[in-house]
Order: C-alpha cells, then sequence, then structure tokens
C-alpha cells in the first residue's frame, strides 16, 4: 500500500498542507485537480525526484516502510508522463529490455521482452522503429517498460491526457489490467476527472492553494 500522511509541501510559500490518502496494491487512485495546483510536485516528492527548492514534511510509506529520506533509487517507484519517451536510438524491444535490471540476461531478457510485447498485444514489434507506433502502441510500450523494472508502486503524471476518447478507453483498461495483475498500488494525478473510470472510488481532489 501507498500512503501519504499530513503531507505538506511548497516553495517560498506553502502550495499544500494536510494531505493525506493510501492507495491499495492492484487499485487505482485517481488525484483530481486543476493545471498548476502541485500534482506533479506531489509526484516528485513520492518518487525522491523533487525538486532542491521545495520545502516539505510529512509521512511517505510504502508497504509499511518510511520511504521519505530514501533517494529515489531505493523507492523502487515507476513514473508515467503524459508522452510515451520512448528512447528514439533504440527498437521497440530494445526500449523494453531497458527496463530490466542488469542481472535478467540471455535467454530470460529475451523472453522477458516477449512477454511484455505479448502483453501489449504487439507480438513482432520487437524490432519496429519506436517512431512507427501509433499513440496508443508507444503508451503500451512505455508501460510495459516501466513495470518490467518491478516497481512496487506505479506514479502516472497525466498519462492518459494525450489519447483520443477511444484510444484513452482502452489504454486507460489496459493500465488498471496490469495494475490487479501485479499487485502494486498506482496513483493517477490528472485535471480530468472523466479519467475515473480506471480508478477506484472515491476520487481523491486535490487541495486548493
Amino acid at each position: 500500500m501507498l500512503e501519504v500522511n499530513a503531507l505538506e509541501f511548497g516553495f517560498d510559500w506553502p502550495l499544500v498542507t494536510g494531505l493525506c490518502f493510501s492507495v491499495p496494491k492492484g487499485q487505482i487512485r485517481l488525484l483530481h485537480g486543476a493545471s498548476g495546483c502541485g500534482k506533479s510536485t506531489l509526484l516528485a516528492l513520492i518518487s525522491g525526484t523533487e525538486l532542491a527548492k521545495v520545502n516539505w514534511a510529512g509521512d511517505i510509506r510504502l508497504d509499511g516502510v518510511d520511504i521519505g529520506a530514501l533517494p529515489a533509487h531505493r523507492r523502487q517507484i515507476g513514473l508515467m508522463y503524459q508522452d510515451a519517451l520512448l528512447f528514439p536510438h533504440l527498437t521497440v524491444g530494445e526500449n523494453l529490455a531497458f527496463g530490466l535490471a542488469p542481472s535478467i540476461r540471455g535467454k530470460a531478457r529475451y523472453e522477458a521482452v516477449q512477454d511484455a510485447l505479448a502483453a501489449a498485444s504487439l507480438d513482432g514489434f520487437g524490432q519496429r522503429d519506436p517512431a512507427s507506433l501509433s499513440g496508443g502502441q508507444a503508451a503500451r510500450i512505455a508501460l510495459m517498460r516501466t513495470l518490467l523494472a518491478a516497481p512496487k508502486a506505479l506514479l502516472m503524471d497525466e498519462a492518459f491526457s494525450s489519447l483520443d476518447p477511444e484510444l484513452r478507453h482502452q489504454f486507460g483498461h489496459f493500465v488498471a489490467d496490469q495494475i490487479k495483475l501485479r499487485q502494486i498500488p498506482a496513483l493517477l494525478v490528472s485535471h480530468d476527472v472523466a479519467d475515473r473510470q480506471f480508478a477506484t472510488d472515491p476520487v481523491l481532489q486535490f487541495p486548493q492553494k
């Protein structure tokens, strides 16, 4: 479970105070708020990639462990953004393999990539140029690359907003299925309350400034 308790943060002035919520394993929780209210900053704090000028206090726990003081690489948290951010100089398969631990080698590495392609319904796409993918295909590859790193939680920053309504619906439910399969908590921050169709109720409202 991902838990945030009594979290407050800001820059030269308080941006958010008293933020509390939890996300159970296997579920997506939507945190809804207007653009510019601090949603991306919150994800940076949880993942450990916060900006140096952010002042914050509170409790951030993952599976009961206080991760607030840990460096980002030890928190085991995956991140997804509005854009797929695939590496253009790598093939689709190489992009997926990038998410795997270096200790996974040879046949096991190849099979992990093939399994990820199959899960994304993109069998045979391993040698493709990422530029040849549609928006929905690129989003699925980006998700599978993140999940191949075996994160203990997933954070999504407006991850569906660049897709048209039909692709958004398909991809959103694909993400929900993968989260349930892997039994990890996922937090989606979005300005669009329509994203609640992919999330577990109740929808969390981001505190106003």
